[in-house]
């Protein structure tokens, strides 16, 4: 057999299987149940459920970059200054949580959602924070009456990738 230039020539880690009914709890967060499917020293998998109405504590991912998967339900995510950005996805979406990223997730509908989760970095998953910086312009603050909506960019906006 002839060698490929760009095949690894030493063994590699084979591949492996890890069932759904096998993963393990996972940074524990009011309203929402994460679970580990895998955890190496370079990436993160897992899943998330959470409850209709939940909303996280603000927390960032350390050096982690974050990529979820919607597969049921609704999800929101604050971030930015002052957590001015806001964006929602739903069943089909992808999010993206850049590295140290602060942001908190809710759950905007009326049943449990539930993302699937693919971290790549090191260190922490999750460090729980106060909140994120404030904004630096009053004017541009939102409006948080409870007659006001949130401010939202459409899932669909070119931007949503950079939450």
């Amino acid at each position: 057999m002839t060698e490929h230039p760009d095949l690894p020539t030493a063994a590699a880690e084979p591949c492996s299987h890890v069932a759904g009914d096998a993963l393990s709890p996972a940074d524990p967060t009011p309203g929402m149940s994460r679970q580990v499917a895998l955890h190496t020293e370079s990436m993160w998998s897992g899943t998330v459920d959470t409850e209709a109405g939940a909303v996280s504590g603000w927390h960032h991912h350390g050096d982690h970059d974050t990529t979820l998967y919607v597969v049921s339900g609704r999800m929101r995510l604050e971030s930015g200054p002052g957590g001015e950005v806001v964006v929602e996805a739903g069943p089909g979406d992808f999010l993206r949580v850049p590295a140290g990223a602060v942001h908190r997730e809710s759950n905007p509908g009326d049943g449990t959602s539930r993302a699937v989760i693919v971290r790549c970095g090191s260190g922490t998953p999750t460090v729980n924070v106060d909140g994120p910086a404030p904004t630096t312009d009053p004017a541009a603050s939102p409006d948080t009456s409870p007659d006001t909506p949130p401010h939202t960019s459409p899932h669909t906006s070119p931007d949503a990738d950079r939450t």
